[in-house]
């Protein structure tokens, strides 16, 4: 029996008050989508900030893995100065070594013409452009206004819809910048509308520093959605006040159903402050996905996988709550479960799991913060 039918099932049984919740909460659900498409950016968005420097090698293998989980887009790289951004200095090696699979799209960030022409030269099939509403921001990373940075993005999606690439257009600090802090929803509406006009087949709305709320999203689709139809948007959201699976949630109700997310919650703006969070988590929403009963396509324990081998690489912490929790747990035995979301053994309920979920061993080592590096300039990629 579904969720929907077990609700109406003991509505008979409930007092009227109790009755009214229900009606509301089964009113959610059926607001709710079918089906979400995760936008993966852990091999791009994930790795920019990072000290590290990861070969092309292990890139390319994380790129893969991050397929076979089932992940519709897997971005790939940027082709952007590497001066500015030297972890992405390898973005033709990474592309040529790349084995393309069927059903997924591998977009490419570029931020100009000129690496539009290498991302093209380089086989990119679809690629990712920027916009943003800060005044400030704008200045300071692009030595522009945001209206120009609507007009440079438009230059570069004709270009590719010409070579008959796909485009996505972020509109970056969308629920707040580093320098002026809450951006208006109205100013936010107007570049996503214009990325549109431009030719972007999809407008994802990044909140570049974490600091949005379900509130603060409400009120930002509420205007953007008269303009950008649900269809044709994406959120983008970092954990950085832990309000990103909240703030999914809220995008989820008003029809939104691209999620943009990072195995191992790897990435972040380098203006959120030492310790601060990156990007959501994959498998933190995969594993919220999964319990609403919202297929995504990707298998919770590959994504587990895929985000231990990349921060083995960088010798760093794990940020997804559920890999984390998952892999205390235990992997069941055999191989049985290696497809099956949460890694739930046969006949076993979510509440179940979540028991078992909710006492991890004493001995479990304790979780630090990552560390991100000096707030020292803007970086030209930050989404």
């Amino acid at each position: 029996m579904t969720t929907r039918l077990r609700l109406a099932a003991h509505t008979l049984r409930l007092p009227r008050r109790a009755q009214h919740t229900l009606a509301r909460a089964q009113h959610t659900l059926a607001s709710l989508p079918a089906r979400v498409r995760i936008y993966e950016l852990g091999a791009r968005d994930g790795l920019q900030n990072e000290q590290r420097i990861v070969d092309a090698a292990t890139k390319i293998e994380l790129i893969h893995r991050l397929a076979r989980m089932g992940a519709s887009s897997v971005e790939t790289t940027s082709f952007v100065s590497a001066r500015a951004v030297p972890q992405m200095a390898d973005c033709e090696a990474v592309m040529a070594g790349v084995e393309q699979r069927e059903g997924t799209d591998y977009p490419v960030l570029v931020l100009n013409l000129k690496g539009f022409e290498r991302a093209k030269a380089a086989g990119a099939r679809s690629i990712a452009v920027m916009a943003v509403p800060s005044v400030t921001f704008a200045r300071k990373n692009n030595n522009c206004t945001p209206a120009e940075t609507v007009e440079r993005a438009a230059t570069v999606a004709a270009a590719a819809n010409a070579a008959g690439m796909r485009v996505r257009g972020y509109v970056s600090c969308a629920l707040g910048c580093p320098f002026e802090g809450a951006m208006e929803p109205a100013a936010v509406a107007d570049l996503a509308e214009g990325l549109q006009a431009a030719g972007c087949h999809e407008v994802c709305l990044a909140d570049t520093i974490g600091t949005g709320t379900p509130g603060s999203m409400r009120a930002l689709l509420l205007e953007v959605l008269p303009r950008v139809p649900s269809d044709q948007l994406a959120v983008h959201c970092h954990d950085t006040y832990g309000q990103a699976l909240a703030n999914i949630y809220e995008a989820l109700q008003h029809g939104v159903s691209v999620i943009d997310s990072s195995v191992a919650g790897l990435g972040g703006c380098p203006f959120a402050g030492p310790g601060a969070s990156g990007n959501v988590a994959t498998e933190d929403v995969v594993y919220m996905l999964d319990g609403l009963g919202i297929e995504s396509g990707v298998s919770f324990e590959q994504a587990v996988d895929a985000g231990e081998f990349i921060v083995q690489a960088l010798g760093r912490h794990n940020s997804s709550r559920a890999a984390v929790a998952f892999q205390r747990r235990g992997r069941p035995s055999g191989s049985a479960a290696a497809s099956r979301p949460g890694g739930r053994l046969p006949g076993e309920s979510w509440k179940q799991a979540a028991d078992e979920l909710s006492e991890p061993p004493a001995e479990a080592p304790p979780r630090r913060l990552f560390p991100y590096g000096p707030l020292s300039s803007v970086r030209g990629d930050a989404v």
